[in-house]
């Protein structure tokens, strides 16, 4: 654990601007929002700055109040208008501001930002990738024009913070940034708030509540309803094991853009009455402590906060093959499956819930799974020693070459 530091009084706090493209509900969202609420006022002054129309907005704007941004120009879409005068905006309130480091977070505000920031001469600014904007879904051409934009901006960042093994990696594979630069800082979760709620929970009025029937077990996934996430393979899977086991039900938390493809699937593998989709929970940690199998058909991570915390409530997973999971791979209770082999998830799921024994044993070793580097708190005093080894430092300067 970390102590936090105790600057002398002739020293001023350290201005951070944390920047985000849009405050979503997700995790790298969620946890930058937690970061700038909670880095050390004695030593920090910290501020969010963000596109509009997010779901954290309302939440930012209570706990931060003048210490958010919003940004008119910043927006998800890729826009050569929007976009051009993102990095104007940012330039010209970034010069005002005059911030001893800006954080960027995600994509899209992590190019604009680091540019824009270099161009207003921030000292230092540091980037945390959250998973990355090319993947070997692609087109070939797509994803090397978003390798040779991470490489460019790289060399404008004083740190590059990755939150698994597996995206350092794949950062350091494609030349991203050199590895002097390189950090862990896991994307990390509220790990005794998790547990308490899970040992809080009345599992027979949450499942009155989500419609499903007492004596079913429930296979459980989380996340946006977006390709990445790729839940048409978790609709798949519900398909296969529903025929094999007639007491299962299957929860799919979250919400997005695919939602009308996803219920047409349902509804054309005859799933209505055994699929439920609620949209997004703040009960995310009572759903998974009720949950008997958790699944992530994901084709590309940064660290999954959902799986996180179905490993703290203890709750198996079921998981593809993709890059930011397998650091949860090599620490135990996760089977891996490889990606789009939606027949094997199904065969491993009906497994465990015909086999209580080894469910349970497999549950056992998700207590070994996540450490103390996962926990949300170590994450924000991790955040605060890297700011504050950049300030003593050299090496954290701005490249000019």
């Amino acid at each position: 654990m970390f102590r936090r530091a105790k600057p002398s009084a002739q020293n001023k706090r350290t201005r951070v601007i944390h920047l985000i493209t849009l405050l979503e509900l997700g995790g790298a969202q969620g946890n930058t929002l937690y970061t700038v609420q909670h880095l050390d006022p004695n030593t920090f002054e910290a501020h969010l700055w963000a596109g509009k129309g997010g779901y954290w907005d309302p939440e930012a704007e209570r706990s931060l109040g003048s210490r958010l941004k919003f940004l008119t120009h910043m927006v998800r879409p890729i826009n050569p208008w929007h976009d051009f005068w993102a990095v104007i905006e940012l330039w010209r309130a970034l010069k005002k501001a005059k911030p001893d480091i800006v954080h960027t977070h995600s994509s899209k505000a992590g190019i604009i930002g680091r540019i824009a920031a270099r161009l207003a001469g921030v000292p230092m600014v540091v980037h945390t990738f959250h998973g990355f904007g090319f993947n070997d879904q692609q087109k070939p051409l797509a994803r090397r024009l978003f390798v040779e934009l991470e490489r460019l901006t790289a060399r404008l960042s004083s740190r590059l913070v990755f939150v698994s093994n597996a995206n350092l990696r794949t950062a350091s594979e494609n030349r991203i940034g050199r590895v002097f630069k390189y950090a862990l800082i896991r994307s990390g979760v509220p790990i005794p708030a998790i547990r308490a709620e899970a040992q809080r929970v009345d599992a027979a009025k949450l499942k009155n509540d989500l419609q499903i029937p007492l004596t079913n077990r429930i296979v459980t996934t989380i996340g946006p309803f977006k390709p990445q996430k790729n839940l048409s393979d978790f609709i798949k899977m519900a398909e296969i094991v529903s025929k094999q086991i007639s007491d299962v039900s299957f929860l799919v938390i979250g919400d997005g853009a695919l939602r009308a493809a996803l219920e047409a699937q349902v509804q054309a593998a005859g799933l209505s009455s055994l699929v439920r989709m609620p949209g997004w929970r703040r009960d995310a940690a009572s759903c998974l402590a009720v949950s008997s199998v958790f699944c992530l058909t994901s084709l590309w991570e940064g660290l999954p906060r959902a799986l996180v915390e179905a490993l703290v409530v203890g709750i198996p997973a079921v998981c593809y093959d993709t890059d930011g999971v397998r650091d949860l791979f090599e620490q135990g209770g996760v089977v891996k499956i490889p990606q789009f082999d939606f027949r094997s998830m199904a065969a491993t799921v009906t497994a465990l819930l015909n086999d209580p024994g080894r469910l349970r044993t497999l549950a056992n070793s998700t207590s070994l799974a996540v450490g103390t580097d996962f926990d949300i708190d170590v994450m924000v005093q991790q955040q605060e020693k890297l700011y504050l080894d950049l300030k003593g430092g050299t090496r954290g300067r701005l490249e000019t070459a």
